[in-house]
């Protein structure tokens, strides 16, 4: 069945929406619509977990059916209630990156810890000479994966807050590809949310890089995607060190 929900308030700018067309199966609950939005929209998962829904104006059980021709709404914590946690900043650039600048974004009073990774570009790797890194992203879908990486790192880690920036274009040695900043209330957290991020960026995030030798080059993208067999579907890569 098709459905009409809608969206109010702090849900309405996390998602961009105000209004939402959804396909639900037969017989679906308001559990089952909550969960289906917050995979939707990882960025705003925490929020929707916290709101309600309410059904032909009047507020729903977890457990109650949604029903064909139901009015359906989103209500977000009022005022006084939840805090909405802020967009996270996320982008793919041909300028220079700052960490100062992603320190800044995720910083908070409530941050006892803030961690910051660099990729730098190298000039040798398995003893061969890296001249340059050329740098390539399919740009919407991987703003879109960065957010999905946030909304994971929400889930496991809920006081965590997440910058990311990746460079794109020609970089020379020793200049920043890569930069991610975590901040959390303390420094366990920060280093596993940062090295999860890292990890889950490389494996879906569609950003190619062109490695230019002395003598020749080659794209290389070291994203292993929703098809490597080695990987459940939707499911989070593990977090230990390879040996």
């Amino acid at each position: 069945m098709q459905i009409n929900v809608l969206l109010f308030a702090g849900v309405a700018d996390a998602v961009g929406k105000r209004n939402l067309r959804l396909n639900l199966p037969e017989k679906a609950t308001v559990q089952t619509l909550i969960d289906r939005l917050a995979t939707e929209y990882p960025v705003a998962a925490d929020l929707i977990r916290h709101s309600v829904i309410a059904l032909n104006q009047d507020y729903a059980e977890e457990n109650q059916f949604i029903r064909p021709g139901d009015e359906v709404a989103l209500i977000p914590p009022v005022s006084g209630g939840e805090e909405k946690q802020p967009t996270p900043l996320l982008f793919i650039t041909e300028e220079p990156l700052s960490a100062d600048h992603l320190i800044c974004e995720v910083s908070n009073p409530s941050a006892g810890a803030v961690l910051t990774f660099a990729g730098i570009v190298r000039e040798y790797t398995y003893g061969q000479r890296t001249v340059a890194l050329e740098y390539e992203a399919y740009a919407p879908m991987a703003l879109r994966k960065m957010e999905e990486i946030v909304g994971e790192i929400r889930q496991h880690w809920p006081e965590v807050r997440v910058a990311m920036g990746h460079r794109t274009g020609k970089l020379a040695i020793g200049e920043i590809s890569l930069l991610i900043a975590v901040a959390s209330p303390h420094r366990d957290e920060a280093f596993e949310a940062g090295r999860y991020a890292i990890e889950r960026l490389k494996e879906i995030v569609p950003i190619w890089k062109k490695e230019i030798w002395e003598d020749g080059s080659q794209w290389k993208g070291p994203q292993t995607g929703p098809w490597d067999p080695r990987r459940k579907k939707n499911s989070a890569p593990p977090l230990e060190t390879d040996t």
